[in-house]
């Protein structure tokens, strides 16, 4: 939730550059521009192809202009959601710009990941991944199930067939059709023992493999840079602490935390110290949390936080706390040894049982969060002082 470019010169160079390099996967290289530039009117002015590179100039030239006047990272992502938009390709798309811009006036990184994630439902994301994970590990506890009930069910037989053994070997005068039947028996045991000794390799391999499984669903609830739990899981978490505060009668708060002039830190020093920051900002977070504050990266720049046991003053308190000490550190660049203007952020905080829908609550926070941005940065603001 940066502020906006003020710059005018930057747009128009983007869409030049996004120009030359639709003209590149043309096969229309920079010479060729300059001469449909020098005679744009020569024969094909009125030409279905000559409109068509018009149009197709115009939206890049709009794309430029959107990503800019929004402040967005120059992402696939981000160039994505603008040509969605502005060509109306997708209209969930569209008609959630329009919703936030009619609410807010400008979009954020963090707020394009989140609606990307809701319109690729049907594809495979984190949450659909672990559906799979979940019902593999039933499929696996079931087939272990059964390969302990097929050992024993091999012993069982075994053991019933050597008695039977013991009982014709005493009878007497069929010995070849005993000592047939004996042999049978012996191989039958030998491969009950084969079976046997399978079944126990196979249930070390799936041991290991729902060892694998549990990473995996670790691994999916986990934002990979700061170790932080990611919007998913927190998502799994806020239903489940609804459910303890309400059993509970205690209270339950939740803040919206994003990092001041998070792009203005990327663009100055790099995207491998913007990603130290996120770090940095993380672990002092991560300081506070305990089994009733959870902390995670919700997207981009942005993290939320959930306070059980605590109203929206105390936790405004909290988060005000950690904002104060990061507003006190110098941070150096590791890559040049420069020292860094100084890193904070801005909250917005929630109480989250005066909502009938912990979503509204959400919103209340980010809304907090918002105003915070457009009042000067660097302060907490609590919702219901705002509402």
């Amino acid at each position: 939730m940066t502020g906006a470019s003020s710059s005018v010169n930057p747009q128009h160079g983007l869409a030049d550059r996004l120009t030359r390099w639709a003209r590149g996967l043309s096969g229309k290289g920079d010479a060729e521009e300059d001469v449909e530039d020098a005679e744009p009117q020569r024969g094909r002015a009125g030409s279905s192809a000559h409109r068509e590179v018009n149009r197709r100039r115009k939206l890049y030239d709009e794309i430029g202009h959107f990503l800019f006047a929004h402040d967005l990272d120059l992402t696939p992502l981000n160039f994505g959601v603008a040509h969605d938009y502005l060509t109306g390709a997708q209209i969930g798309v569209e008609k959630a710009i329009r919703a936030v811009l009619a609410e807010r006036g400008k979009i954020s990184n963090s707020w394009v990941e989140e609606i990307v994630a809701e319109q690729r439902a049907d594809e495979v994301t984190p949450e659909a991944l672990s559906t799979m994970l979940a019902k593999v590990e039933e499929n696996l506890s079931e087939f272990t199930g059964l390969m302990t009930e097929s050992r024993n069910s091999a012993k069982d037989y075994g053991a019933a067939l050597q008695e039977e053994v013991k009982g014709l070997a005493a009878g007497g005068d069929n010995e070849p059709v005993l000592a047939r039947l004996v042999a049978l028996t012996r191989s039958m045991v030998e491969k009950t023992r084969q079976v046997e000794g399978q079944l126990r390799q196979n249930e070390k391999q799936n041991h290991a493999l729902r060892s694998s499984l549990a990473n995996a669903r670790r691994a999916a609830e986990h934002d990979h840079l700061t170790g932080l739990p990611n919007r998913r899981a927190f998502e799994g978490t806020l239903r489940e602490e609804v459910a303890t505060a309400q059993k509970e009668g205690q209270p339950l708060a939740v803040a919206f935390c994003d990092i001041d002039h998070f792009k203005v830190i990327n663009d100055t020093h790099g995207h491998d110290t913007g990603d130290r920051v996120l770090k940095f900002v993380a672990g002092l977070l991560a300081k506070i949390s305990n089994d009733q504050c959870h902390v995670a990266r919700h997207g981009g720049e942005e993290f939320v936080m959930l306070f059980r046991g605590k109203t929206a003053a105390e936790a405004c308190e909290a988060v005000d706390s950690v904002r104060q000490d990061l507003a006190t550190r110098s941070l150096v660049n590791r890559t040049n040894g420069e020292r860094m203007e100084r890193v904070s952020f801005s909250a917005g905080v929630s109480n989250v049982l005066a909502y009938d829908d912990p979503r509204a609550a959400l919103k209340a926070a980010d809304r907090a969060l918002y105003l915070a941005k457009e009042h000067g940065r660097n302060r907490v603001y609590l919702a219901a002082e705002i509402d």
